[in-house]
């Protein structure tokens, strides 16, 4: 879904919605990198567009648990237009960091 904002001229320009710039971020990602995006993990307006991180799912394992996962780092503009993207980290599932100290 699109939302129309009038920029300082009063011309429209066409700005994403957080769950459009998603969906953008795992389309781009998807034609990005041969390993699946198993989901976005978060969504943030800049002032550029949006900061979107996606989980990957880099390799399959047995059991499952051990798979190994990355988390992609996605910069698109107002326009869903991809800006730039880049692997921020890899880990086995379950291994990444809580916020409390684990990982």
């Amino acid at each position: 879904m699109q939302v129309v904002a009038a920029d300082s001229r009063g011309a429209g320009k066409a700005e994403l919605s957080a769950s459009a710039a998603a969906a953008e971020a795992l389309r781009h990602i998807g034609e990005l990198v041969t390993s699946p995006p198993v989901g976005v993990t978060s969504v943030e307006p800049v002032e550029d567009g949006w900061l979107i991180e996606v989980e990957v799912l880099e390799e399959r394992r047995i059991p499952s648990s051990s798979d190994m996962l990355a988390l992609y780092e996605v910069e698109l503009d107002h326009d869903g237009e991809l800006l730039a993207y880049r692997r921020r980290s890899r880990y086995a599932r379950g291994r990444a960091g809580t916020g409390n100290g684990a990982g």
